[in-house]
């Protein structure tokens, strides 16, 4: 028999040991806040140790939770490092919850400390009272001075806080890889937020392998060390979609915009010469139908599209700006990344309206991500558009579960796989296009509609700035199609009903869609919902029509 003995090192994958490499390939890299302060990698390696020192004086330990409220920052991207590594959760808290909501989390996730920017004061107060665990508050003032007058358990403010502490941290790199190191939580369409959470080692696999993808793997674009890198996703959902760690790993130069404003982003693309970023469609509209920036050469900039679809128009729109584009795939539970829409090299050659096909699907599985396409008894299909089915997943990188529910933990982990709700099918080549949410599958006449394909389809009118499709109920089909369409400024009053059905028939034409597919009504609107991340809210659209 052989005989293994256990003798070595037993190597922890914690996001501590992410940063050795960084810390001497880019020690003099910027990174950017803004247009209003700058640093390099060193320096923020100084100021994580001060972070560090500082919480270690208020009091938190292993395991105990400090909450950040704050735009995309510098001093974001600080707490992404200090708390984890000392063995600290993280938990990143959506700003743009309702204060019922954003108190819940607070007291679900046991918050211990409290980081909040001073534009989000009014909801502190609104909620302090009422806080169940939060020891100290800090506050972010931007050098501005703020009147903390009724701020209950204020340690200070952050800047002035950290001012006062050393720079000299020893942090644990024998840290377990199985301890947690984030928490945030996700909303769905009924019922409080949910939390869900990561450990380290699921954040460094997850790092790895998003890294891995994203610069293997050429085309359409690749992100490396040579690129500059400004977030478009907000740092509190889902990590930024982990590229903060991939960035940092990678020692780019990183460019963070604080609060979303059109014109500022654009400014800090031409002047910080951004070339690599990430965010939902709705973000990424904004920007190319900013009047300032219409004349705007784009080339160069790189955009990774996720949260929702990518419809084809606004793709194409995109590419004729000069912005390369395409589509990624993940969600709250799943750290996120999932799919990356990336050609195979005999792509490579095809002609560019055969390659925007691929860059609006769903995407490839990037490395260590099993998924298969399942019906209700989860049997797995085989591809083919007319085997649609939920999407499960395994990576290492899932949540285990939710935070204090094992009820609905269960039910996101039955049989095993993790279910997404995405209701999608495989092509040929392995990649994956989801048609829609189970919850926004439109069921007429028997059959299923998919409101994302009908969506992609209407984008391609050049009258059409952005479209929603949704399911309205229906007494003969049990639901009927309806487009909600804003149109852009140029074409308003002039578009009409009519002329988009008529669009809409070209794709009966040819074999694209079924006639009883097309939708019944096209209501136009000066603006559509949106969710607290920036995704079109069909919940609120269908609320219009429920009796």
């Amino acid at each position: 028999m052989v005989r293994f003995f256990e003798v070595g090192y037993k190597y922890q994958l914690n996001i501590c040991n992410l940063l050795d490499r960084t810390l001497s390939w880019s020690p003099n890299q910027e990174i950017v806040y803004r247009d209003r302060f700058r640093y390099t990698y060193k320096d923020f390696y100084e100021r994580v140790k001060k972070l560090a020192n500082l919480y270690k004086r208020l009091g938190v330990k292993e395991g105990d939770v400090v909450a950040v409220m704050d735009w995309d920052s510098h001093r974001y991207l600080e707490h992404y490092y200090a708390v984890p590594m000392m063995g600290a959760i993280l938990h990143t808290v959506n700003i743009r919850l309702s204060p019922e909501q954003m108190l819940y989390t607070i007291n679900d996730a046991e918050d211990k400390v409290l980081v909040v920017h001073k534009d989000f004061l009014p909801l502190l107060k609104a909620i302090q009272g009422k806080m169940d665990t939060v020891k100290h508050v800090i506050i972010i003032s931007e050098g501005e001075e703020i009147d903390t007058s009724g701020i209950e358990n204020l340690a200070g403010e952050y800047e002035e806080l950290l001012s006062q502490e050393s720079p000299d941290f020893e942090f644990n790199e024998d840290l377990s890889e199985n301890t947690i190191a984030t928490l945030f939580y996700t909303t769905g369409t009924t019922g409080l937020p949910k939390g869900v959470y990561f450990s380290h080692r699921q954040l460094v696999l997850h790092t790895l392998c998003l890294a891995l993808s994203a610069s293997a793997f050429h085309q359409p674009f690749s992100f490396t060390y040579t690129d500059v890198y400004m977030p478009l996703t907000p740092m509190f959902h889902v990590h930024a979609w982990g590229v903060p760690y991939v960035a940092t790993l990678l020692g780019v130069k990183q460019v963070y915009p604080g609060r979303y404003e059109p014109e500022l982003l654009v400014k800090l693309f031409l002047t910080e010469k951004v070339t690599f970023s990430h965010c939902v469609p709705t973000i990424l509209h904004m920007i190319l139908s900013n009047p300032k920036a219409k004349e705007i050469d784009f080339s160069g900039w790189k955009i990774i599209i996720g949260g929702s679809a990518l419809p084809k128009g606004l793709c194409k729109a995109a590419w004729e700006r000069g912005i390369k584009v395409t589509s990624g795939y993940g969600m709250s539970e799943t750290c996120p990344v999932l799919t990356l829409a990336q050609l195979k090299p005999h792509m490579f050659d095809w002609d560019h309206e055969k390659k925007i096909d691929v860059y609006t699907k769903t995407g490839f599985p990037i490395p260590l991500v099993k998924l298969k396409i399942v019906d209700m008894d989860m049997n797995e299909l085989p591809p083919g558009k007319q085997n649609q089915g939920e999407i499960v997943v395994r990576t290492p990188w899932l949540t285990m579960g939710y935070h204090k529910s094992e009820e609905k933990s269960k039910e996101l982990w039955r049989g095993g796989w993790l279910h997404t709700q995405d209701v999608a099918y495989k092509d040929e080549e392995g990649y994956i296009k989801i048609t829609d949410r189970l919850k926004d599958v439109i069921k007429t006449g028997g059959e299923w509609v998919s409101s994302l394909e009908l969506e992609s389809l209407i984008s391609q009118h050049p009258a059409v700035s952005e479209v929603a499709v949704v399911g309205v109920p229906h007494e003969k089909w049990g639901e009927r199609p309806v487009a909600h369409v804003v149109l852009k400024p140029e074409h308003k009053g002039k578009t009409t009903e009519e002329e988009l059905k008529e669009f809409m028939m070209k794709f009966v034409e040819t074999g694209t869609i079924e006639k009883w597919a097309v939708p019944d009504r096209f209501v136009f609107v000066d603006e559509l919902p949106k969710t607290s991340v920036g995704k079109i809210d069909k919940k609120a659209i269908r609320a219009q029509y429920q009796l």
